[in-house]
């Protein structure tokens, strides 16, 4: 039997290079802040992140090269800067929930604030510490592939002959970024509908005479980079199933209910004094229908889909449980290996420090949320229980199948239910409950969000030759960072939109889907309020789903619960990368040349949702300070976003497919693998 070649880092654990630097760390943290409010701008519309690792990693080695710094830094700096990305992941999955559920009767106070940002900074450090004590054996073991840490890596290795893509992705950001702009002015209409009838019939309530009968709420695609990016990024399959939850919503349920619904609610409203129905009137009924029953059979449909989500990977999840437990064992009776430069890790007694800390403060945290020391005593414990499992679970995902498909909202809707269960037990109920199961399920969602993100990163380090303790201090400092100013991102947002006429977090502009579903679930079982029919309708819709094979049931729950306008876009984007894909087939490009057209279209992509996100927030900046926008239209044309469409879809295929070069130059890993 051959014994296997020990590992060689790209650099050499004997050479001495810059690596911990005030430079990259500044870089690092304002990466992390500003790809963690993209993320959170993006997760709040349409329920996905994205991996901010290939973005982090670009923009670093841009601002260092003009410094002429070494590769290292730019790995300190990635993973310090990508970071911010998983508090974002935590934060928008189940931060708003507190507000959606009724625990918080408005967003903004400074009591909010800090219990948010404790929550965001125990969940992080919480999964920092799980992964040091990880780290060795899980990026040592060459079973895991680690697919998007290899890519990364190989971008980084790039950028030091000098093909670091960065023009792909600051050109999109710009391109996104004025898109945006262009909308917000109102050049262009963001989208169009219309309510269709499809049958009509005279109704005579009161004396008054009216229409009512079956129609349908008709939407195009919204003009948005950000959605056309993600539509890219997840792929035509993906994101057809996406759409086709939409058109379930919109196209089956919404007419149908309207159609037998209709007269009752148009009775209601001659009741409350309505005198003119118009079109306007049954628009609104018809998000009124698609908001209280749609959206709950919806939440039903997801709910389900996470169980199955995570039984399909029971022996992954297996797997990594089981791992977990072994490699506590090891790191605990085994710590003495030779101390070269990229295997020293936090020394294991600070960690141990730290866990015992971190817990105290979980502790505090849910007293405060419940009232209760022992329902806050349980709950730390299956905080802490659950928080080290689903960090070995998250890392042994990501190092299956990369952090970009990662189920956080699975693993953090299974804590969020054992939690509510136990504090219905213990006689915590009604807010004090929700608000303590809610606080159990955030700080786990962080956690695993970071435990994922961060050893990826570290796979990268361990790939390129980085000091595993001075990341790992690194994202200290972005974790510390991220969850002081994540809340800011998210009040913008929310009170930019109730400006400007929506409802905040959980409305039409920012759905926030995974926060309603945390917030549902903990209001149902703990406060009772659990619409279960139709809930029950939802679950069975998922399992009909699971029975046809349905590759992504919760990708289809989900377009079910975005606005059309949404999901429609995903779609779009989703055809355009299919259409790249048909015509890098018929050009017989070679897997050299397909590595490159989906490496720079996903920093196409990236680009076009950073652009849009960080504009879409000065805007909504901009409406909380009540500041007036000028209008170039008072009622812009929709003609025109058409053109918008056109030239997104022919960067995102033009560019990719002129920079695909020679075919017989080496291929890199893909950042889509």
């Amino acid at each position: 039997m051959s014994e296997q070649k020990p590992f060689i880092p790209f650099v050499s654990p004997d050479t001495t290079m810059s690596e911990f630097t005030i430079r990259a760390l500044i870089i690092g943290l304002v990466m992390s802040v500003v790809l963690g409010a993209a993320n959170a701008y993006l997760g709040l519309k349409a329920g996905m992140t994205i991996a901010a690792t290939y973005p982090a990693a670009v923009i670093g080695m841009a601002i260092l090269r003009i410094f002429k710094g070494s590769i290292l830094e730019e790995n300190f700096a990635r993973t310090v800067g990508s970071i911010g990305e998983s508090v974002a992941a935590g934060a928008i999955f189940t931060i708003p929930a507190f507000l959606i559920a009724g625990v918080w009767t408005e967003f903004w106070s400074v009591q909010h604030y800090l219990e948010a940002t404790a929550i965001m900074f125990v969940g992080g450090v919480v999964g920092i510490l799980f992964v040091t004590i990880l780290r060795r054996v899980m990026v040592e073991d060459r079973e895991l592939p680690f697919p998007e840490s290899v890519a990364a890596s190989e971008i980084h290795k790039a950028g030091r002959s000098g093909k670091s893509g960065a023009k792909f992705l600051f050109w999109a950001m710009g391109l996104g970024a004025l898109i945006q702009i262009l909308k917000q002015v109102q050049f262009f209409a963001a989208a169009w509908e219309k309510f269709i009838f499809f049958a009509k019939q005279k109704l005579t309530i009161g004396g008054a005479s009216t229409e009512a009968g079956g129609g349908a709420l008709l939407s195009t695609p919204g003009v948005s980079p950000a959605y056309m990016g993600v539509g890219y990024i997840i792929g035509p399959n993906l994101a057809a199933l996406n759409f086709t939850g939409g058109l379930l919503a919109w196209g089956l349920f919404v007419p149908l209910l309207l159609y037998f619904l209709g007269p009752n609610l148009i009775a209601s409203l001659q009741a409350n004094g309505v005198t003119e129905i118009t079109d306007e009137t049954w628009v609104g009924l018809a998000n009124q229908v698609w908001r209280s029953i749609v959206r709950p059979i919806a939440i039903g449909g997801m709910l389900m889909s996470a169980a199955f989500t995570l039984y399909r990977m029971r022996k992954s999840l297996g797997a990594g449980l089981s791992r977990a437990v072994g490699d506590v064992k090891k790191a605990a009776s085994g710590g003495k290996h030779e101390e070269v430069r990229h295997e020293k890790d936090l020394p294991f007694k600070w960690v141990f420090i730290g866990i015992v800390l971190s817990a105290i403060g979980t502790f505090i945290i849910y007293n405060y949320f419940s009232g209760s020391v022992v329902g806050a005593l349980v709950a730390t414990i299956v905080m802490i229980i659950a928080g080290f499992f689903f960090a070995a679970v998250s890392g042994y995902l990501v190092g299956l199948i990369g952090s970009s498909n990662n189920p956080i909202s699975g693993l953090t809707i299974s804590t969020l239910i054992v939690a509510a269960v136990l504090m219905v037990a213990l006689g915590v109920t009604g807010m004090p409950g929700v608000a303590a199961v809610l606080g159990v399920a955030a700080v786990i969602c962080v956690a695993a969000a970071v435990a994922g993100e961060m050893l990826q990163d570290l796979k990268v380090g361990h790939i390129l030759g980085g000091t595993p303790w001075k990341m790992q201090v690194g994202d200290l400092f972005g974790i510390t960072l991220s969850a002081a100013v994540m809340f800011f991102p998210l009040l913008i947002l929310h009170q930019g939109d109730i400006n400007t006429g929506g409802t905040g977090l959980g409305g039409k502009a920012y759905p926030a889907p995974q926060a309603s579903l945390m917030a549902i679930l903990a209001k149902g079982i703990v406060g009772g309020e659990m619409a279960w029919p139709l809930i029950i309708v939802g679950i069975l819709m998922a399992i009909g789903f699971i029975l046809l094979k349905v590759k992504s049931p919760m990708l289809v729950c989900v377009g079910m619960y975005l606005p059309l306008e949404t999901s429609f876009a995903i779609f779009i984007g989703g055809l355009i990368k299919g259409l790249l894909d048909k015509i890098s087939e018929k050009r017989k490009h070679n897997s050299g040349q397909k590595a490159r057209i989906e490496n720079n279209g996903v920093l196409l992509a990236s680009g076009l949702i950073a652009g849009e996100a960080l504009v879409g927030l000065l805007f909504a900046f901009f409406a909380v300070m009540e500041w007036q926008i000028p209008h170039i239209f008072e009622t812009p044309s929709f003609l025109v976003s058409l053109l918008v469409f056109i030239v997104v879809g022919y960067v995102l295929i033009a560019t990719p497919l002129k920079n695909a070069g020679h075919p017989d130059e080496p291929a890199p890993p893909s950042a889509m693998a």
